[in-house]
């Protein structure tokens, strides 16, 4: 039986049909199901399956399989790279390209990247370099796997989002930022805005779950967030289209100038808490310009924030009254502004009362902003879209999106002239507007519609993409000049370097995000994905290494961090509510499940943990509200269950240590399966439960429960067998681990403490089956036995899990 197992583990390394064959194989010694296997066979005894195959035949078999499998991945070995590449018609440089993302099996990527999904609404997770997905976190659209919008905890936290007391089930996310501690990520949390209901979502980094979600008191769409300040007290999130900032305040287009406005909030983070603070955040009243992107000031220009804008013309549109169309009328001035804010001294007058109350919200007016010396204008070239400071903090580069130039400004002289108050000019609402040529530091020629800009870690590197060219800039925004081009596909929006825009950028590889696909991927029909394309960045000339597609939204920028950042968790402290990451209510430990019933109402206290859900069966009658809390008892690495009700539209996904509830009306009589959805163990099939829902005034009128098979005493001694000869594998792989350093190895301990776990069970397990066998209650005794083994196979598994890992990672004898 111990070859057996160890067999069984050199055989996981052949493909997977191989596998396939020889767990079935495996799975008739064990007697757990019917498979054809030749003169042993099987055969039905009283309606089950007994197998005529021993034990002492299952290794010769396995061998058999596993050296079949062997020949047929020789043959498959016998093709050379040079094979490879004459067939698929692939070059050196495909080769090098291919080396340089791969990633292999068992290790892990230099970067984690977190991209905006678009119309999603969620956020998408990948690795680079070698681009392969890793996560969807919802967000702002409910996503079933993650049970997100499906469980009470993951329902209130949409619930957050309602606007005017209605649900709102989408979002488009556009602008992620991940946490920053002295302008460095630092990996603790990520925000991501929602452009078209204008909200803010908190994820933390713990793990990857979305924690708040809050809705802008006085704006009815943004753009230009999130924007984090270098130590992320407050989150930037600015305005898009101008309208009345009071709620539910309806003025005509007529009266746009006077009664529309622009703004950007700035929101207070508790990071100690977590979660933003709407209390302590406030905003500054801006001129119906649109306002676009933001960023954050670093170093020298700590404290203030930089704000685009397009359609500084204040132009309406009307192509329905025969009028020109935004596009044009939105265009037809040479410049646009820049609004240059600092926030730190807008927090204090907030703070001493200068604000006014605008829905429940704290407003710095704009004539107080002007009065106090807070909001300052810079004409920047036409409608411009990215605004980035460099990570040294001293400049600012725009690109106007109808201009070939992108423009650096410097921040030393936007302070020389305020302090001067050498201003050209005031707009139309008393903003005093400082002189392009006062504050430029250089204007770079680049090409065709330039949009945003990213950093290198060498000094003085930036790279810009050009929408309408379709390429990346390489350039040098001290002296001026473009060092390299890179063509990519097709029509580039963002791009971005990793940790490329902190003061620490790391360099190495740039994604560019675009728009069109076209032509690279396998046709999908009329819609196409997105496509990510990854270039290397760490010589003098960039070089094309991968194109990804991304299929769920469109995506518009990504943020990507060392992945020695992240520190998120593999489980949670058993009673965990995630959302709120405090102790649930409803949880319960093993022996203390139970149903209370008070009135119409049946509130369930349940467990999950391999391989079955407690209880197995709930009674409710018709009408009744019931509430299920359940509870996993895992601690194992990645040993999540799921859970749901048939029909009554409700899951669950329940990862270790979590706690969660699902509640629905039981308004339809019947008989309603529930199971667990996430595959967990190999009875994962049979971790199930019945809800019934009786009709008004039912009343039993049979009580006896099916037996269903009968065993024998030769059954009994069977189980005892089977029993026994696990124990033995267990007990080799015991001894193994225990002769290494697995302490050292913190995934090996919690797995080994979830099989001590799963051990810990037999003991009650034994005694009911010893109490049967003495009855002669030979069903029971079998059924018991069963039971038994179904903990050993839990542990076995475990234990056979942290071996493999221990040997792969280096694990050394101790004495």
């Amino acid at each position: 039986m111990q070859q057996d197992g160890q067999n069984l583990i050199q055989l996981k390394l052949s493909g997977w049909a191989c596998a396939h064959n020889v767990r079935h194989i495996a799975a008739a010694a064990a007697g757990r199901t019917t498979v054809d296997v030749g003169k042993g066979g099987t055969h039905l005894i009283k309606g089950r399956v007994r197998m005529k195959m021993r034990t002492r035949q299952v290794a010769p078999m396995l061998l058999a399989a596993g050296l079949g499998c062997t020949a047929i991945g020789s043959l498959q070995a016998n093709e050379s790279l040079q094979d490879v590449m004459k067939r698929r018609s692939l070059s050196q440089q495909d080769i090098l390209a291919a080396a340089k993302t791969y990633v292999p099996t068992g290790k892990r990527d230099e970067f984690v990247a977190f991209s905006s999904g678009g119309q999603s609404g969620q956020v998408i997770v990948y690795g680079i370099p070698s681009m392969r997905i890793l996560k969807y976190i919802g967000v702002f659209t409910p996503e079933p796997w993650q049970g997100y919008g499906f469980d009470e905890s993951s329902k209130a936290i949409l619930a957050q989002g309602r606007i005017d007391g209605k649900d709102i089930t989408w979002g488009d996310t556009h602008h992620p930022a991940i946490s920053e501690t002295q302008g460095k990520y630092d990996g603790q949390f990520l925000f991501i805005n929602d452009k078209a209901n204008p909200r803010l979502a908190v994820i933390d980094l713990r793990d990857f779950e979305t924690k708040q979600i809050v809705v802008n008191p006085i704006f009815k769409s943004e753009h230009g967030g999130a924007f984090v300040t270098p130590d992320t007290e407050y989150v930037i999130e600015a305005a898009q289209y101008a309208t009345p900032l009071e709620n539910k305040k309806f003025y005509p287009l007529e009266e746009f100038n006077e009664k529309y406005r622009g703004g950007i909030t700035y929101w207070k983070f508790d990071r100690k808490e977590g979660r933003l603070n709407p209390k302590q955040s406030f905003s500054i009243e801006l001129p119906p310009y649109s306002q676009d992107l933001s960023d954050a000031g670093k170093g020298p220009s700590d404290g203030w924030s930089f704000t685009n804008s397009f359609c500084s013309e204040r132009y309406v549109g009307g192509i329905e009254k025969g009028r020109p169309p935004y596009e044009a009328g939105c265009s037809a001035k040479d410049t646009d502004y820049l609004h240059v804010i600092n926030w730190k001294k807008a927090a204090e007058l907030v703070a001493a009362g200068k604000a006014k109350k605008i829905n429940g919200h704290d407003v710095l007016m704009m004539d107080t902003a002007v009065k106090e010396g807070v909001l300052f204008l810079v004409p920047e070239p036409k409608s411009p879209h990215g605004v980035d400071v460099t990570p040294d903090g001293k400049f600012i580069t725009v690109a106007g999106k109808l201009d070939t130039h992108v423009s650096v400004y410097s921040f030393e002289k936007i302070q020389a002239a305020i302090k001067a108050g050498k201003f050209e000019s005031k707009d139309p609402y008393g903003i005093p507007v400082i002189g392009m040529k006062d504050a430029l530091h250089t204007q770079v020629q680049l090409g065709l519609g330039p949009l945003h800009t990213q950093y290198d870690s060498k000094p003085c590197v930036a790279y810009t993409s050009l929408y309408v060219d379709s390429q990346v800039v390489k350039w040098n925004f001290c002296e001026g000049k473009v060092l390299d081009k890179i063509s990519v596909h097709y029509n580039i929006g963002h791009l971005m370097t990793m940790e490329g825009d902190s003061v620490d950028p790391k360099g190495r590889y740039l994604v560019a995000l675009n728009k069109l696909a076209i032509d690279r991927f396998v046709p999908v029909g009329p819609l196409h994905p997105q496509n990510h394309q990854l270039i290397d960045i760490s010589g003098d000339k960039m070089q094309l290494l991968y194109d990804m597609p991304l299929p769920l939204g469109e995506p518009h920028y990504v943020v990507a961090i060392e992945a020695s950042k992240l520190k998120p968790g593999v489980r949670y402290k058993v009673g965990t509510d995630s959302r709120t990451d405090k102790p649930h209510p409803g949880a319960v430990r093993a022996g203390e499940e139970k149903i209370v019933k008070k009135g119409n109402k049946v509130e369930v206290f349940g467990t999950l943990i391999r391989s079955h859900i407690t209880p197995e069966t709930i009674e409710v009658d018709v009408g009744d509200e019931v509430i299920i809390n359940l509870t996993n008892l895992e601690r194992a690495q990645d040993e999540t269950h799921g859970f749901t009700v048939s029909t009554y539209n409700v899951h669950a996904s329940v990862e270790p240590g979590k706690t969660v509830q699902v509640k629905f009306k039981a308004d339809k009589e019947g008989v309603y399966p529930y199971y667990c959805t996430e595959f967990c163990s190999a009875l994962h099939l049979e971790m199930q439960g019945y809800l019934l829902v009786k009709p008004k005034g039912w009343k039993a009128t049979k009580t006896s429960t099916a037996a269903g098979a009968n065993y024998t005493e030769a059954d009994y001694k069977t189980q005892l067998k089977k029993v026994a000869d696990t124990q033995a594998v267990i007990d080799s792989v015991v001894g193994y681990i225990t002769s290494v350093n697995y302490k050292d190895f913190p995934p090996v301990v919690a797995m080994m403490d979830d099989a001590v776990d799963q051990l810990g069970k037999i003991k009650d397990a034994k005694a009911k089956a010893d109490e049967a066998a003495t009855k002669k209650d030979w069903n029971n005794a079998a059924l018991w036995t069963e039971q038994i083994w179904q903990y050993q196979v839990k542990a076995a598994d475990l234990g056979l899990r942290a071996k493999t890992y221990l040997e792969q990672n280096g694990a050394k004898k101790i004495k």
